[in-house]
């Protein structure tokens, strides 16, 4: 009788093992399914799936996890759940955009574009090494604070090396810079909370614009916010005519949120892209090898050609700067 009964636990036990792993499984399968759902609507939604699109390529880790547990529970509807997820999921990390069309004019100049956030200008020293070091010519700062960064940009090296400069925003979030070696003018702004100047450069006679991008992030007060300014830097692009544009700065978005997508609709490419590198994380640093976002971006326009394109590691700050070779043709 005893032997009977150990029996019949065990039996009993088994189907609720099951019943639970196939939960777990369930539960993970749904975490990635969600997210994938808006991607492939084209919408954003609410927290969390803007926060879950921005980690897309990591999904396959969630979706492989419950495809072995719905494997280990036998459970036939899970496996072929897991796979559409991984299918999808590989549809949808391809990178985003066609390729730019030939430009129609000569080379007039290369230009090299770096653009960095400071973290509140905790990285103004390791700005200022990356000036000396990689030389570009065009610079747009994120998150330049009144006190450090404003005195790093402020010194004789700088200013010797870049005496054209404009700077705006007040508070450690909210500053932002464009540093140049070309003559510039201010031309406006995108408006935000967060600072977004926009230059006019003139570079080898010819006249271009210079944005700086930088919308509020996705969290969940403020995504009507990071949703409005996205728009504002779209229709900037919409609108930019034949005049050369370069848009660079930290997006706060990547190339599956459909906010950002609608800014490279507009025709601008993304130059980590073209040169290779679309996927590369740029935020957070401390977790860049293994997880993480490329939500810093230099999108330019058809005059411009990106060459080569290189993630930058600057000590404090939890972004990395974006350095990119563009040649600059005459436009038509």
């Amino acid at each position: 009788m005893a032997t009977g009964n150990a029996g019949s636990a065990r039996t009993g036990t088994a189907p609720r093992r099951r019943r639970a792993v196939r939960a777990g499984a369930a539960v993970l399968l749904l975490t990635v399914t969600v997210p994938l759902a808006f991607r492939a609507a084209g919408a954003d939604g609410v927290t969390p799936v803007p926060q879950l699109l921005a980690f897309l390529p990591w999904l396959p880790v969630p979706a492989g996890l419950g495809l072995v547990l719905s494997l280990a529970a036998r459970w036939r509807p899970g496996l072929f759940w897991a796979a559409a997820a991984l299918l999808v999921t590989a549809a949808f990390v391809r990178p985003y955009g066609g390729e730019a069309p030939a430009p129609h004019g000569p080379v007039r100049a290369h230009l090299r574009v770096l653009t960095a956030n400071l973290e509140f200008g905790r990285a103004a020293d390791g700005l200022l090494a990356t000036l000396r070091r990689e030389r570009p010519d065009l610079v747009a700062v994120q998150e330049c604070d009144p006190e450090r960064c404003a005195a790093a940009l402020d010194s004789a090296g700088v200013r010797a090396a870049y005496p054209f400069r404009l700077r705006a925003g007040h508070g450690a979030s909210e500053g932002s810079a464009v540093l140049s070696r070309y003559p510039l003018t201010r031309d406006g702004a995108v408006a935000g909370e967060l600072a977004m100047p926009r230059a006019a450069v003139t570079v080898a006679g010819q006249r271009l614009r210079f944005q700086v991008a930088h919308p509020m992030p996705p969290l969940p007060a403020s995504l009507d916010t990071w949703r409005t300014e996205l728009g504002r830097l779209r229709a900037l692009a919409a609108s930019r005519g034949h005049e050369p544009l370069i848009v660079a700065g930290d997006f706060n978005s990547s190339q599956d949120h459909a906010a950002f997508r609608a800014v490279l609709d507009t025709g601008l490419r993304d130059s980590a892209r073209l040169a290779g590198l679309p996927r590369t994380p740029s935020w957070p640093t401390w977790t860049t090898l293994v997880l993480g976002a490329q939500i810093d971006h230099v999108l330019v326009s058809d005059a411009l050609r990106p060459r080569a394109a290189h993630f930058l590691d600057l000590a404090h700050t939890d972004h990395r700067a974006l350095l990119v070779d563009l040649d600059l043709h005459a436009a038509r």
